[in-house]
């Protein structure tokens, strides 16, 4: 049971070692782009190339999906970033149901784990296989698999990292499960009364925006963990004029100490543009205004005249 690119990774090694893959649920197609045709997630477009039977439920307790799921007569099911499931869906096989999910638990439970780590400057995440319960994310873990976090490194660079590793793990553990080797821990031995527990709640527009006044560290962190989707964004200021939604996709962060108000920029209008954050100055790389093409900052600054008079906001 999966969707998107990060889940075929691991559907892709259960069939490479030859287990019985008996159905494959996921997303229905959905309308995209500007001509509103039909896209087939990434998990479907795999399984139809290997002939996979494929279900597409709406509605994940209707009787009808509930019926053909049963018919599978799965010995296991298994889940990487989908929908939460009733119990009546993760109940049903002989074995469980095990979830991968992009972050050490119980650190990080939620919709997106591997933004929430980059953006809270984590230097160690990973992926963890549990069994899913009646709660999101609580189940009783199996296996877990730790990595560093660089300092440049982006959402999108770990998320295709933690894909591959996480694609492993779903094969240590389905291998484990189906020869009766493992000793599932509850979450809760894994706290200890020091534990703060963060949470990957999702993205928003909120969330998304960035705040000038905040530390230049901060907003360094937010840009890497929303790169390259959906991306940390501002709005670009001119006195009379209407302001633009500026994303930021790279940046640098420079410390300094200065009196400048926030949301301050300079350039040299070629080469550099910087914003005043609360100690220093955040150096945007590459951007993407409002009506544009994502770019790199130099091009950008040849077709795109700064003064003074732009403020950040």
């Amino acid at each position: 049971m999966g969707t998107p690119e990060f889940a075929v990774a691991s559907l892709h090694i259960l069939v490479e070692n030859n287990y019985s893959i008996v159905g494959v649920v996921t997303a229905p197609d959905k309308p995209a782009g500007r001509g509103k045709m039909l896209r087939q997630s990434a998990v479907k477009e795999y399984a139809l190339k290997h002939n996979l039977t494929i279900l597409q439920p709406t509605n994940l307790k209707d009787p009808d999906f509930i019926s053909q799921l049963k018919a599978f007569k799965a010995d296991l099911q298994i889940v990487v970033a989908f929908r939460m499931l009733p119990e009546i869906v993760w109940n049903m096989p002989q074995l469980g149901t095990f979830n991968l999910h992009a972050s050490l638990l119980p650190q990080y439970r939620g919709a997106a784990p591997i933004n929430w780590a980059i953006i809270n400057g984590e230097t160690r995440t990973g992926v963890t296989t549990f069994f899913l319960d009646k709660e999101i994310d609580t189940g009783h873990i199996i296996f877990s698999e730790s990595t560093n976090i660089s300092t440049t490194e982006t959402a999108g660079d770990l998320h295709d990292r933690l894909m591959r590793i996480g694609s492993q793990l779903v094969l240590k553990t389905t291998n484990a499960i189906s020869m009766g080797e493992i000793k599932p821990i509850p979450q809760e031995k894994v706290l200890t009364i020091e534990t703060d527990l963060k949470h990957a709640p999702k993205l928003n527009k909120e969330n998304c925006r960035i705040k000038w006044d905040d530390k230049g560290e901060n907003i360094y962190n937010l840009i890497r963990g929303l790169s390259p989707y959906p991306a940390a964004y501002t709005f670009l200021l001119k006195q009379d004029k209407k302001e633009l939604n500026l994303k930021i996709f790279n940046s640098r962060f420079e410390f300094s100490q200065n009196t400048i108000e926030t949301g301050r920029i300079e350039s040299d209008c070629k080469t550099y543009l910087k914003i005043k954050c609360s100690n220093g100055w955040l150096f945007l790389e590459e951007i993407q205004l409002e009506g544009k093409k994502r770019m790199k900052i130099i091009d950008f600054l040849r077709g795109f005249k700064i003064d003074d008079n732009y403020v950040v906001n």
